[in-house]
């Protein structure tokens, strides 16, 4: 992991915001801060608005209300809980993303990928895969914050230590939707619970 130094402690703050999907309401009041060097989970039941709390730091055409203030030139690297537009082959996808293609590809080897996978269609990859893919993405880019929504989705055993151990060892500033109680458990320095909204 390249974890970047930001200069300031606080990243991001959330300040009574409530985040709409759809026309319908799906949290509402959330307040946290995410300070450097924590990694910071949050925690509720599904359909409580914890991946919509990720992607309004990411798409400002989410709709909602309060204030979320992020740090001036906040490089953020995001894993998306949704794997379903991946497509073309690694070496593409390495290129449009600007990644080190050789540091990528080594990443994916290390979480068990056979070298056979590197010319195939993502498309025609399985879950685990793909998810490891983006993954493997977040991990070679330089970053202040690492958002990733429920990263270990179908992802094995060997590999969720292998995360465990590079986020242990780099410490990266992190701000998580994950149900894997072990996982929280080892990595969290911090949790919010997010009430679903009646």
């Amino acid at each position: 992991m390249q974890s970047l130094a930001y200069r300031k402690s606080l990243l991001v703050s959330y300040s009574d915001v409530s985040v709409s999907y759809d026309g319908k309401r799906v949290c509402e009041n959330v307040s946290f801060e995410v300070k450097r060097g924590e990694r910071v989970l949050l925690n509720g039941k599904n359909g409580s608005g914890k991946s919509s709390l990720l992607k309004v730091l990411l798409d400002s055409d989410m709709e909602y209300t309060g204030e979320i203030d992020i740090g001036s030139n906040l490089v953020i690297s995001y894993v998306p809980q949704d794997t379903s537009f991946l497509e073309g082959n690694l070496k593409e996808f390495a290129i449009k993303h600007h990644l080190d293609e050789s540091l990528f590809k080594t990443v994916l080897r290390k979480l068990d990928f056979e070298r056979i996978q590197f010319e195939k269609d993502m498309k025609d990859f399985s879950a685990g895969q793909k998810k490891k893919v983006l993954l493997a993405k977040s991990l070679c880019e330089p970053a202040h914050l690492y958002v990733w929504d429920e990263p270990l989705n179908y992802i094995d055993v060997y590999s969720r230590m292998q995360i465990e151990q590079l986020i242990l060892e780099f410490s990266p500033t992190m701000l998580i939707v994950e149900h894997d109680t072990v996982f929280e458990e080892k990595i969290g320095t911090k949790r919010i619970n997010i009430s679903q909204r009646e």
